[in-house]
């Protein structure tokens, strides 16, 4: 455990964001829930210091080490229109001096909003494809093509949900660790896996002993579940942990029950907890992702799933650009 927690803690990382985020106590939310609500905390990485926050900030300060080690200038990765991930690449990019190719799925806009617009404002290329599954094909096409130019290509997968990306999501469980704070629960938006895996393998590895549970924003609980521990299992042998040591043998906890219709659509439940969130804290969400999970959790609380002696940890993935879009 020591040495994978060393290895870990000594993995190369290009520092976007070098200031932990804040852990705010929800008590307005806990008394609009009833006397029954758990204790209630947010991990706001909405506010991470670098291109607009979220979780990618994380996961890409590990992978961009990586590109930097192999030599790369020009950086090739994909998402949907308004992608979170797209938008943080594009802005690495142009931190680092980097060129950016994002291949997004969905119809360009005559005038770009939320996510699609700051990608053009961080001065990256968009490439637009037709659907999901065209997405890697034209990511090894556009990789192919800068090799001939003799560029160097780096191809980040989607939502950086890599061994390395997973890792980079895991060193921040530790701040966790030095607030104090000792949840009972982590609840948190799933969809690309790596933030479910870095989540799991930092509690184990930094000994917290919390259970986590990844509300699906658009994933099959089988799916995605099926995603968790193929990462998890590479991540182990990145950090040379062993299964135990990583959270590979504990269950993992995905509902998917708060998809609704699909990716990037709201539901009533959804809506209903970005509008309570926004007017009992002053805190506002995203509605595909942390919405989603936001309604999750009060729905849990309204049947019971916790004790008033439960500390409960919402781990604010950002994505408030989304609203705009």
């Amino acid at each position: 455990m020591a040495t994978a927690m060393a290895t870990l803690r000594t993995l190369p990382v290009e520092t976007l964001a070098p200031h932990p985020t804040p852990i705010d106590r929800l008590r307005r939310l806990e008394a609009a829930l009833g006397p029954s609500s758990p204790a209630l905390f947010m991990k706001r990485d909405d506010l991470l210091s670098f291109a607009m926050g979220g979780n990618k900030v994380r996961k890409l300060q590990t992978v961009l080490a990586a590109a930097r080690a192999a030599g790369a200038d020009t950086l090739i990765t994909c998402g949907g229109l308004q992608s979170n991930h797209c938008r943080v690449t594009a802005a690495a990019g142009a931190a680092l001096g980097l060129r950016v190719v994002l291949v997004v799925n969905g119809a360009e806009q005559a005038r770009p909003t939320g996510n699609a617009l700051l990608d053009r404002l961080f001065g990256a290329e968009i490439r637009h494809v037709d659907s999901r599954e065209a997405r890697a094909t034209t990511m090894l096409r556009v990789a192919e093509d800068l090799e001939n130019e003799r560029r160097r290509p780096f191809l980040i997968p989607l939502g950086a949900s890599t061994p390395l990306g997973a890792a980079g999501f895991a060193r921040g469980v530790e701040e966790v660790l030095t607030a104090g704070i000792s949840p009972t629960t982590i609840v948190h938006s799933s969809s690309s896996g790596g933030t479910q895996a870095g989540l799991i393998a930092g509690c184990a590895l930094f000994g917290i002993t919390s259970r986590v549970v990844g509300i699906s924003a658009d994933e099959s609980r089988e799916g995605l579940t099926a995603i968790v521990r193929r990462l998890l299992g590479d991540l182990a042998a990145l950090v040379s942990a062993s299964a135990a040591g990583i959270g590979l043998e504990q269950e993992i906890d995905v509902d998917d029950s708060f998809v609704g219709e699909g990716y990037g659509i709201p539901t009533d439940a959804s809506t209903g907890a970005l509008e309570l969130l926004a007017r009992t804290e002053g805190i506002v969400l995203d509605p595909v992702y942390t919405a989603k999970a936001m309604a999750g959790l009060i729905a849990r609380v309204r049947a019971g799933s916790f004790t008033p002696d439960d500390r409960v940890l919402f781990w604010h993935t950002g994505g408030q650009a989304g609203l705009f879009a």
